[in-house]
């Protein structure tokens, strides 16, 4: 029997931060040579970070990937070794996978098929590289293959698909399999979304049996940039099976996933499908060689673990929590910032941000250790000092209730007891005064009093944003990052004051729809994530119907009545918005979906929406960066564009209400 430990690495990089990317690489491969693998794929671009942007076009930003991998070389030692970074070829800019073994570079890898649907851009910055063509690249004074290539390191034969080759109909994993390879290497950068993993798991899967390979996938970890989340998710098959998985979501600078897998199995498995067909030898790819010995007779036992959480039932509730724990996480950490700012209400959207920091806190010290966890945040010296989980919350997170006289008694004790229950630096203004203050003043100046009658959103918006000074005040004082509450059902519509409650430098969830947020919150206040628990005083919050308080306490404000029924508003959202669908193909799909409802009552809901939408997006287009949870998001820099000024859908809107009308 032949055996070959192959090892997957989830890696957390960050664009152009090259010093801590090449120390982040240098550990995992001392860990890798301690573990025992022999062929190693790191993530896609792993020595620039995947999300460089219009660097990448940079000639400095390619010329010190270069340098990286020049000393990187040396650490390959009895290894396999497969690095992302992007290289120039003939005036053109290529993904690629440069290809060492026990300290010499074979060749070059470049990506056939690119990214650039959604939040990818890869055809921005990169050419595609020809199918099955190879050419040259120079390094260090000599010239090394670059292309389609198979890489045969003593009889072991090794080929890639990077990412999005995996994904498409065409892909190089059809001409690899007929060129009888052994294993194919999948480095990516695949983002976060809800339920994705299962996508994901079922390609490998398939591969390995279809193609009849060991398939190693590796993926990013962690928030990268600033918005994308990826969860680390990295998976070795075989011959149909999933040989391990590797752990989602952690904390760490690397994840390793590695497993032994047969050889002679794959051969002997791969050469009795009727299906296999092996190329003309006229056919065969390029083929580099390379003097090593990978294999043996013994195999190890895995390394890497489908964690119990998976397991779940209210998986997706464990998965939001779990992904915006780490993006708050390593956006606290690379920001260099020195902890977090809620302007807690009271309500459900910032009762929820406030808890996943402490959801954050709480996850990061159970892997890290309390040690660990400080020593990655040693800019914070208030961190230092903390005992406990209690004084390190304090420490990172700070929230505040700012009252005005529309302001409820129910809003005020729901946080204070949250902020007891997590244990934030709580804070509690009166700001009615500086809103008078501003009244008065204006008032003074247009010659008449501001009144509800006449001047209602006027006296709505100045406080809410009357409450965004002194929180901004305490952020600074505090170097703190503070967190804007809005949620996607508010974006889609525009029922958030700038410069008011979308104040903050990151918008957590602003690509979570308000439906999902109070089901999460009741799941919060009883359950919570495995190992992280729950909130009880989020019971306070979940009972309250959701409300702005910015009118009189006797007008009973509440944001459905302002707007709709929030699963009406979702609804209409992603039939409008991710599957495109007009005004009148979405009125007569509600009159089937929500039979009970009059015709009259269904038009004036879409009239709403459309017309909210489209004079909004101005709006979205300011908000705070957000962090990608969905392919559902409505932030217009990554993933969902709009024009500012449009004809609002006018003649579409004229038409349903027509058909309205005459009860067609």
């Amino acid at each position: 029997m032949q055996f070959i430990d192959v090892a997957a690495v989830a890696l957390n990089t960050t664009p152009m931060a090259w010093e801590s990317n090449l120390q982040t690489l240098r550990q995992a491969l001392i860990e890798l040579r301690k573990d025992g693998a022999k062929v190693v794929c790191f993530p896609e671009l792993s020595l620039t970070g995947y999300g460089c942007e219009d660097a990448f076009l940079s000639p400095s930003v390619q010329q010190q990937a270069l340098e990286s991998l020049k000393e990187l070389i040396p650490e390959t030692q009895g290894l396999v070794v497969a690095f992302g970074l992007p290289v120039m070829v003939s005036g053109a800019l290529y993904n690629s996978i440069a290809v060492v073994a026990d300290q010499r570079l074979l060749g070059w890898v470049a990506k056939g098929h690119l990214a650039g649907d959604g939040i990818h851009y890869e055809p921005r910055w990169f050419k595609p590289w020809p199918q099955g063509s190879v050419s040259s690249f120079r390094f260090d004074g000599e010239d090394y293959p670059i292309g389609h290539l198979v890489f045969d390191i003593d009889g072991v034969r090794i080929g890639f698909e990077i990412c999005e080759d995996a994904w498409v109909a065409s892909r190089p994993g059809e001409a690899l399999s007929r060129s009888a390879v052994d294993i194919i290497l999948n480095p990516s950068a695949s983002h976060f979304a809800f339920g994705k993993q299962e996508v994901r798991r079922r390609l490998v899967l398939e591969s390995s049996r279809s193609l009849g390979v060991a398939y190693v996938y590796a993926n990013l970890l962690g928030n990268e940039a600033g918005r994308v989340i990826y969860d680390g998710h990295s998976m070795i098959a075989s011959n149909g099976r999933m040989e391990v998985e590797g752990v989602r979501f952690s904390f760490k600078d690397f994840e390793v996933t590695r497993s032994s897998v047969d050889l002679d199995l794959i051969r002997m498995n791969r050469s009795r499908r009727v299906s296999y067909q092996p190329r003309e030898a006229t056919e065969e790819l390029t083929v580099v060689s390379a003097n090593l010995n990978l294999s043996h007779s013994i195999p190890q036992a895995s390394v890497g673990k489908l964690e119990e959480w998976e397991t779940k039932p209210c998986i997706k509730e464990e998965e939001f929590t779990r992904a915006v724990s780490l993006g708050l996480w390593d956006y606290l950490r690379k920001s260099r910032a020195s902890g977090y700012v809620v302007s807690l209400s009271g309500g459900a959207d910032s009762s929820a941000v406030a808890t996943l920091v402490w959801a954050l806190i709480k996850i990061g010290v159970s892997q890290l250790g309390r040690e660990g966890f400080a020593k990655k945040l040693s800019h914070v010296r208030r961190l230092s000092s903390s005992q406990g989980l209690a004084e390190m919350v304090k420490a990172l997170l700070a929230t505040v209730y700012q009252a005005t006289r529309n302001s409820s008694e129910a809003t005020e004790v729901a946080a204070r007891e949250v902020a007891e229950a997590i244990g934030s630096q709580h804070y509690e203004l009166d700001v009615d005064g500086i809103v008078n203050s501003y009244v008065e003043k204006v008032s003074e100046q247009i010659g008449r009093d501001l009144n509800w009658d006449r001047d209602d959103l006027a006296l709505q918006n100045i406080q809410a944003r009357v409450r965004s000074p002194s929180v901004w005040l305490i952020a600074n004082v505090r170097n703190a990052i503070l967190l804007s509450t809005s949620n996607r059902s508010e974006a889609a519509v525009g029922y958030a004051t700038m410069d008011g409650d979308t104040s903050g430098g990151l918008s957590p969830i602003a690509g979570i729809d308000k439906a999902f947020l109070k089901g999460w919150l009741q799941w919060m206040a009883k359950e919570g994530p495995l190992g992280v628990g729950n909130v009880e005083a989020l019971e306070a919050v979940v009972r309250q119907v959701p409300t702005a308080e910015l009118r009189p306490l006797e007008a009973e404000q509440t944001d459905e009545d302002d707007l709709m029924p929030y699963d009406i508003l979702d609804w209409i959202e992603r039939a409008a918005i991710r599957d495109k669908q007009g005004p009148v193909e979405i009125f007569q799909l509600m009159k089937v979906k929500f039979p009970r409802e009059s015709g009259a009552q269904l038009a004036d809901w879409v009239e709403r929406f459309f017309q909210l939408w489209s004079r909004n997006q101005w709006k979205r287009e300011r908000y705070a960066p957000s962090f990608h949870l969905d392919d559902e998001n409505l932030d217009p820099k990554t993933w969902c564009r709009f024009p500012i000024l449009s004809g609002g859908f006018e003649l579409e809107l004229r038409e349903m209400r027509e058909l309205a009308t005459t009860g067609l």
